[in-house]
């Protein structure tokens, strides 16, 4: 049975590494898959999905206003996908996200997110939202705060290493961007 699946963390958890690594479960058995990632975010390069550890592989990529569940239709009218695997899943629209259920429930093909659940600023991302709403089964990826605790927050640094409090939600970045907190940390990062 077919299901939406949400695996969320903050950033630096290791969700990219987990996505490929159950893909290549899939290829070891012979069987296909079909990976997306978000057009406009190409840190790894265009089109392709990439671990900070150093494995990556060639993906299609979903943009705004994009009808998903016709670009997965479109897919499985070309062969047999055993599992869709998704990449920076806090880059869907809601309306995105229920394309993708649709998929699941109308295409039988399961759908895997691997994404951010929140932003700097502690808020939910959209389709972050969206899929803790819909999703069938939802797993974290543990990472950890310089602390030893669990990280479940993510502070936003400018160019000079200061603490950004305000900005747009969405700003592409790594390690030189982003640090992930536990809640206490990061709530001494911003000032609160």
């Amino acid at each position: 049975m077919a299901k939406l699946y949400f695996n969320y963390s903050t950033m630096n958890a290791g969700k990219s590494t987990v996505l490929l690594q159950a893909a290549h479960n899939y290829a070891e058995r012979g069987m296909s898959t079909y990976l997306l990632t978000a057009k406009f975010d190409n840190r790894a390069g265009h089109a392709r999905i990439a671990s900070r550890i150093g494995i990556g592989q060639d993906a299609d990529t979903f943009e705004a206003g994009e009808d998903l569940f016709t670009k997965l239709e479109a897919r499985l009218a070309k062969g047999p996908c055993a599992c869709v695997f998704i990449d920076e899943a806090q880059f869907l629209e809601p309306d995105q996200v229920w394309q993708l259920a649709r998929a699941v429930d109308d295409l039988g093909v399961p759908v895997m997110c691997y994404g951010l659940r929140v932003d700097f600023l502690g808020n939910l991302f959209p389709g972050s939202a969206t899929l803790l709403a819909l999703s069938d089964e939802m797993r974290e990826v543990r990472t950890i705060c310089h602390c030893g605790k669990k990280a479940t927050m993510v502070i936003r640094k400018d160019a000079d290493g200061n603490v950004v409090t305000s900005g747009d939600q969405i700003q592409v970045g790594g390690n030189e961007t982003y640090v992930s907190l536990c809640r206490r940390h990061w709530r001494k990062a911003v000032g609160d």
